[in-house]
């Protein structure tokens, strides 16, 4: 006797229907409330958010035009697109480069540094911050050069984080991929590098497209390097929301309106950058890129 979909799926489930109906109306409440809070929250006025009121008695878009006048909100969403967005793109180029080598070429050492990027992961980023500052301000002193304050030396830091990590996804991504591919064109006379900018890349867009996306939101979501590092013309999104956030906690009237508005445009841009590559980051993450 043939077993349906439905029979197959049973045998595989772990929990009984109830329960696992009950789990999910649980974890999905424990996501939308807090997110509908904030939603109503940001078209109600600052009194009746203090007051403690879920939902607003009259609905307004004020918070949504104020925020732009209370907070240099435009600047720190240009800054962080800015950075996040070099980031990302920098660190799966340089990431897919560096891959390749690891994964198609033997040479000594190549253990070495595919165990180095795992323990990279590993290390925490409050360790490094004092040792990246002061590398930063002595390069400044010694050299001559201005890196605390830009953006650039922003760049620098994310890079040292975002690197790793993107070299280890596209490292796994291309142990997926077929070699018979690449040995095809070198039968047609393609060298290394025409193998992988004419082979690797065209295949590898999921695997760019996942480490692309986990760069940029290292660099968006960034409060303790940014703060640290930069200057109040070169502060990302995050800086300006948390600075906004404790200014107005210490007002008579605390701000909560805008403060939720603020965190509501500060997310869009994430969140409109999943929905593009939603496609993209699925596939990486289920045919080989993440594991």
């Amino acid at each position: 006797m043939r077993k349906t979909g439905r029979q197959t799926a049973a045998v595989y489930r772990l929990l009984p229907t109830p329960l696992l109906a009950g789990g999910t109306i649980v974890l999905c409440a424990m996501v939308a409330i807090p997110l509908l809070y904030i939603v109503f929250s940001s078209m109600n006025s600052d009194v009746e958010v203090a007051r403690g009121a879920y939902f607003p008695t009259e609905f307004t878009l004020a918070n949504y035009t104020k925020i732009w006048s209370t907070l240099p909100l435009g600047n720190g969403l240009l800054n962080s697109v800015m950075i996040a967005g070099l980031v990302a793109v920098v660190s799966s180029l340089l990431g897919i480069i560096t891959a390749y080598v690891l994964v198609r070429f033997e040479f000594v050492g190549r253990i070495t540094i595919l165990r180095g990027l795992i323990g990279l992961q590993s290390v925490p980023g409050g360790l490094l911050l004092l040792p990246v500052f002061v590398l930063f301000a002595s390069a400044g002193n010694y050299l001559g050069i201005t890196v605390i304050g830009t953006y650039w030396g922003l760049f620098l830091a994310y890079l040292t984080f975002a690197l790793p990590f993107s070299t280890w996804v596209m490292v796994t991504y291309l142990r997926g991929l077929p070699k018979e591919l690449e040995e095809a064109a070198r039968i047609d006379g393609a060298s290394s590098l025409g193998v992988l900018f004419r082979i690797i890349f065209p295949l590898s867009w999921p695997g760019l497209v996942v480490s692309g996306v986990f760069s940029f939101l290292l660099g968006w979501n960034d409060v303790m390097f940014a703060s640290v590092l930069t200057r109040p013309n070169t502060q990302t999104v995050a800086v300006v929301l948390q600075i906004f956030g404790s200014s107005a906690e210490g007002g008579a009237l605390p701000l909560y309106g805008q403060m939720m508005a603020a965190s509501l445009v500060c997310a869009a841009p994430v969140v409109i950058l999943y929905l593009i590559f939603q496609r993209f980051l699925v596939g990486g993450m289920t045919a080989g890129g993440v594991k």
